[in-house]
């Protein structure tokens, strides 16, 4: 997202509301329709080879081209020559390796529209939106959800952080779509939230902590002393430069702080780890995965867990990126043991938190009077006449301050002055740039 959605430094958590703490007989229900429909939106996968062009050539318009500096045009060459690398690296070096974060996201949808149900009946329904694949775009699913009869709509980017490569490009697309499917003068949409992130939901930060622990108890709790485990707490990395965006870099690091906090004072050996992309001339967030994992082990550790924090859906990167760094620490470092911790998937307790953390926002938007948004009706001139007053008052400095402000102070802002964003993203071995 813009710098300006960030959340102010300090600023306490948000904390989850339990499903089972509203009532909803007392939740007033405002005119017009009384149903929500959650768009529950992740990045999504392909499931067949030949999609990868296609799916390459959308992360590059989506994502790369918010920070890499590579002209648009070549973009679907690269897209192709990126979908060569996939095939190789899913079908011959991984045994034809499919993705299983689609059916993991749908098991997500599933269970938080189960445990919203609960609450609110057929009230709430959650329908999924992938941000590259068919047929479940945005712009698909949200017609969709028109054409059932919505008007009250809550965007729910099921990511952990809040960035321009997360919540940012949902936005973006939902935006798209949405100008699109319009009832003439009118939307159809007439109430929506939106919520962005959950670095920060102490229920989240705790499944995690609990889930690292229990893995070390089960495996290595009498093999090793705790001293001797190193933990690389995996956030996704980020590019420091994103023209003027939000990268994900303040959010992750907090959450990655969060967890480390619940987790140090039992496992001293704990260090964040960036899963980058190899993109030439981009500075990415450091350590990356392997340098982290190496830095524990040169501390003492000889046992390596790796947990994916800043992910909740497994995805090739959490499989696939990994699988290629154990190798290559093993080869150097024969003599350690290396596991990975899946990410929290459809953990029960997260698809419970999950709901929860919404419950607030779906409560608000059964009780919201909806709006007509009226796009032919809205006139302009009233305000460019306000703001035209208000410059005569707030610019008048008149000559009692000893000061010429008269008609040689000018500034041009015309059509001369403009920006130009040629955008691409070259991912080299990885062709989404997955955040």
């Amino acid at each position: 997202m813009a710098a300006s959605s960030q959340k102010a430094e300090g600023q306490s958590p948000l904390m989850a509301t339990p499903i089972s703490a509203i009532d909803p007989s007392e939740v007033e229900i405002g005119p017009g329709d009384d149903r929500v429909a959650v768009l529950l939106m992740g990045y999504g996968e392909v499931e067949s080879y030949a999609d990868f062009a296609n799916y390459n050539e959308q992360a590059l318009n989506l994502l790369t081209a918010k920070f890499a500096p590579v002209p648009q045009w070549v973009y679907p060459p690269l897209a192709k020559l990126l979908a060569a690398f996939d095939l190789h690296e899913w079908s011959h070096q991984h045994g034809q390796f499919i993705s299983p974060h689609n059916a993991i996201f749908e098991r997500q949808r599933s269970g938080i529209e189960q445990a919203l149900r609960q609450r609110w009946g057929d009230r709430v329904s959650v329908f999924k939106a992938f941000n590259f694949c068919r047929p479940h775009l945005p712009e698909q699913v949200l017609a969709e959800i028109r054409d059932q009869g919505f008007s009250k709509l809550l965007i729910y980017p099921l990511l952990v952080v809040d960035s321009i490569f997360t919540s940012g490009i949902a936005i973006e697309q939902v935006n798209r779509a949405l100008s699109q499917l319009t009832d003439g003068d009118t939307h159809w949409v007439r109430s929506m939230r939106y919520f962005p992130s959950f670095y920060d939901q102490a229920s989240y930060i705790q499944l995690l902590a609990k889930l690292v622990s229990e893995k070390i108890d089960q495996d290595w709790r009498s093999h090793f002393l705790p001293s001797q485990i190193g933990i690389v707490l995996l956030n996704h990395g980020c590019p420091h430069e994103a023209k003027g965006f939000v990268s994900g870099i303040a959010e992750s690091q907090a959450l990655y702080e969060s967890v480390r906090r619940e987790l140090i004072t039992r496992y001293p050996l704990i260090s964040i780890g960036w899963l980058n992309h190899d993109t030439p001339m981009i500075d990415w967030t450091q350590p990356n995965a392997q340098l982290a994992a190496r830095n524990l082990i040169e501390l003492g550790a000889k046992a390596i867990l790796m947990a994916p924090i800043g992910f909740a859906t497994e995805n090739h990167e959490t499989l696939l990126d990994v699988d290629h760094i154990f190798l290559a620490l093993q080869r150097q470092y024969p003599e350690v043991i290396y596991q990975q911790l899946p990410c929290v998937n459809d953990h029960p307790e997260f698809l419970t938190m999950a709901a929860d953390w919404v419950d607030p926002l779906i409560t608000d938007l059964l009780a919201e009077t909806s709006a007509v948004i009226h796009f032919a009706g809205f006139d302009r001139s009233s305000l460019d006449s306000e703001h035209h007053h208000h410059q005569s008052h707030s610019h008048d400095h008149g000559h009692d301050h000893g000061h010429d402000h008269g008609d040689n102070h000018s500034h041009d802002h015309g059509g001369n002055h403009s920006h130009h964003h040629g955008h691409s993203h070259d991912h080299a071995h990885h062709q989404h740039s997955r955040h």
